[in-house]
C-alpha cells in the first residue's frame, strides 16, 4: 500500500473516533451530502466556531475521499492580540493533523468601512493563494444564520433580488469556485462541533459591538426568534426568491449569448438588442460584462451602473470609466474595454 494512503488511514482512524458520537455523526453525514467536491481544495479558517467546525469536517472528508486540502488563516492585524490568536489556532489544528498557513494583512488599515474592507482584503489574500497553487476550490464557513443576516443587511441597503440572495452554496468568481457547504447548519450545531472536537474557539469582541450594522441585525434577528418568528419559514422565503433569481439568470445568460461578442483583444461589444430586454435583464447583463472585463471580485454599485444605462438609453453616452473598464458608444454598439 502507498505510504501516503496508509498514513491517511491511520489519521482517519484517529480522528474518526469522533464519528461514534451520534450527534456528530449525523452532522457529518449532512456535511458529506452537501459537499460534493472531488478535487483539491483550500479551507479558510478564522478561529471562530464556524470555521473550526468546517476545518474538522473537511479534514475527515479529505481523508475519506483521498483528496489534497490546505488550510489558511488570515491575520487582519486589526487587534493587538490577532497574531497571537492566529498562531494558537494554527497549533490547535496541528494537534488534529490539520496543517494551516497564516496569511497576514500588513500595512495601513482604513478608517472607514473597516469590516467591509477587511472582508475584501481577506478574499484578496485567499484568492491569491488559490491562484498561486492552481487550486480552484475555496471553502468558506457561511452558515444558516448568515443567510438571514445577509438578507436583512442587503434589504436595508435597497438591494435587488440578486443581492438579497447573494449567499449561494457555490458561486464562480473568475477561475475560483467559492463553496459554502454549511448553509444548512445552524450556529448551535457548529458551536457543538467546535466544543466537542477542539474544546476551543475564539470569540471576536467586535461580534458584540453594535456600531457595526451586521451586529445590529444579529440582535434584531435574535429578538424576532423570541417573539416566535420561524427561521424555517424565512428559509422557505429565501428558497422561493432564489428560484425567481435563477429564472432571471437564465434570461441574462441568453441576452449575453445572443447580443454580445467577446473579441480576442479583450473587448466586449454590445448590440442594440442587448439593451431592449427587461430592465433587470439589461442591468445584470451589463454588470456581468463589466465584471468580466474589469476582473473585479464584486459587481459595481447599482447607482453607477444605472447612470450609465440611462445615458445609453438617451443616446448621450460618449465615454465613461467604471470598475476598471472604459465604456464608449460607437454608432449603435457599446464597447467595453479594460482600463489600463
Amino acid at each position: 500500500m502507498n505510504p501516503k494512503n496508509l498514513n491517511a488511514i491511520k489519521i482517519l482512524n484517529k480522528l474518526g473516533v469522533k464519528l461514534s458520537n451520534k450527534r456528530f455523526k449525523k452532522l457529518y453525514n449532512l456535511f458529506e451530502k452537501n459537499f460534493d467536491v472531488r478535487s483539491k481544495f483550500i479551507v479558510a479558517v478564522s478561529g471562530g466556531p464556524d470555521s473550526l467546525a468546517l476545518a474538522f469536517l473537511t479534514k475527515i472528508y479529505s481523508l475519506k475521499h483521498n483528496l489534497d486540502c490546505s488550510y489558511l488563516i488570515v491575520d487582519h492585524k486589526l487587534r493587538k492580540e490577532s497574531s497571537k490568536e492566529a498562531n494558537k489556532v494554527k497549533k490547535i489544528l496541528l494537534d488534529f493533523d490539520i496543517k494551516a498557513k497564516i496569511l497576514t494583512w500588513n500595512g495601513k488599515k482604513p478608517s472607514r468601512n473597516l469590516q467591509a474592507q477587511a472582508r475584501k482584503k481577506r478574499y484578496e489574500l485567499l484568492f491569491l493563494e488559490c491562484k498561486k497553487f492552481k487550486i480552484s476550490n475555496l471553502i468558506i464557513g457561511h452558515h444558516f444564520d448568515d443567510l438571514f443576516e445577509n438578507f436583512f443587511i442587503r434589504m436595508i441597503r435597497g438591494s435587488g433580488l440578486r443581492g438579497l440572495v447573494s449567499l449561494e452554496k457555490s458561486v464562480k468568481v473568475g477561475e475560483i469556485n467559492l463553496i459554502r457547504p454549511l448553509l444548512e447548519f445552524e450556529k448551535k450545531d457548529l458551536l457543538f462541533i467546535s466544543n466537542f472536537i477542539f474544546n476551543f474557539y475564539i470569540s471576536d469582541p467586535t461580534n458584540n459591538n453594535e456600531i457595526f450594522q451586521r451586529i445590529k441585525i444579529r440582535k434584531i434577528l435574535g429578538d424576532f426568534q423570541k417573539i416566535g418568528v420561524d427561521k424555517n419559514k424565512l428559509f422557505l422565503t429565501l428558497k422561493n426568491l432564489k428560484e425567481s433569481n435563477q429564472t432571471i439568470k437564465f434570461y441574462v445568460e441568453q441576452n449575453k449569448l445572443s447580443n454580445s461578442i467577446f473579441r480576442k483583444n479583450g473587448e466586449i461589444l454590445l448590440n442594440k438588442s442587448f439593451f431592449r430586454q427587461p430592465n433587470e435583464v439589461v442591468f445584470r447583463s451589463f454588470s456581468d460584462s463589466l465584471k468580466i472585463i474589469g476582473g473585479k471580485y464584486y459587481h459595481s454599485r447599482g447607482k453607477k451602473i444605472d447612470t450609465i444605462l440611462k445615458k445609453i438609453k438617451k443616446n448621450t453616452l460618449k465615454k465613461e470609466t467604471l470598475a476598471g473598464c472604459i465604456i464608449k458608444k460607437v454608432s449603435h454598439t457599446v464597447i467595453i474595454s479594460k482600463e489600463y
